[in-house]
């Protein structure tokens, strides 16, 4: 019975820390905890325009170094005796390490819509393969996500599309990508990734213009574009009936909406 009790508590407390993340917070973009010491490696330059590229890359460097001063710190005060600033270097750099640490490029807006999902690449199958096993093991218990591991598999979808754009996985990465994002209730980056899923394979066997009509219409209020897209997703998405049903329902509100909208003018 007491097991019982905590197990509903637990579920009640994880839905009200859920329910109070902001929506386009960003969280879905905080680097993973694996990922942070070795962000000063990574280069910017190459993906964005040179202005936001140079600022960004000398952020990751300025991170990385500041790191392994702190760490250098730590090894001379333990190598000579000095107690109290150890605590002190360790307590500063156990701070940098919990602090939120965010990748400002969003991969599906760096892409572009022109890529085309078209060649099969061995390396890109198993990419793919790699990144879901751990978007699955993320979300394996029926309660807790372990949302550092979904990041972690966020950045292996980005990884796909950066290294393979022109691989037949990447509308499969982006829908995917798109799906964590929404978790996190980053709707902006996760219509974006849903749009490009549409883009890059226009036959896309997931529902990424239904996901897209959802956001549009749900969190954004942008009625007349989410409209057309749940018009697309009636026509060339495999529905099951209770989503059928959902996007018949609202293509009809939605009409009515805007002929309402008419008259009153």
């Amino acid at each position: 019975m007491a097991k019982a009790i905590l197990t509903v508590l637990l579920i009640v407390l994880l839905n009200v820390l859920v329910g109070c993340r902001s929506a386009d917070s960003g969280e879905s973009q905080i680097m993973p905890s694996s990922i942070k010491a070795a962000a000063g490696k990574v280069s910017a330059a190459q993906v964005i325009g040179a202005r936001e590229a140079d600022i960004i890359e000398q952020i990751a460097i300025n991170r990385n170094a500041y790191r392994q001063g702190l760490e250098a710190l730590i090894g001379h005060y333990k190598n000579t005796g000095n107690n109290m600033q150890l605590v002190w270097a360790e307590n500063e750099l156990k701070q940098l390490n919990d602090m939120p640490q965010y990748n400002y490029i969003v991969e599906a807006s760096v892409a572009g819509p022109s890529l085309r999902a078209v060649s099969t690449i061995t390396e890109a199958d198993y990419m793919y393969d790699d990144a879901l096993r751990t978007e699955k093991k993320a979300r394996g218990l029926i309660v807790i996500v372990d949302e550092d591991l979904l990041r972690v598999a966020l950045d292996k979808y980005n990884h796909l599309i950066r290294k393979h754009p022109a691989s037949d996985k990447i509308d499969d990465a982006a829908f995917r990508a798109g799906g964590i994002c929404e978790h996190f209730k980053d709707y902006t980056i996760a219509l974006l990734y849903y749009q490009r899923a549409c883009q890059w394979d226009p036959d896309t066997p997931h529902l990424a213009r239904y996901k897209a009509a959802r956001i549009l219409d749900r969190h954004m209020s942008r009625r007349a574009e989410a409209l057309e897209l749940y018009k697309q997703s009636l026509e060339k998405e495999a529905l099951n009936q209770n989503q059928k049903e959902l996007v018949e329902t609202r293509i009809t509100e939605l009409i009515k909406g805007e002929e309402s909208l008419e008259d009153s003018k």
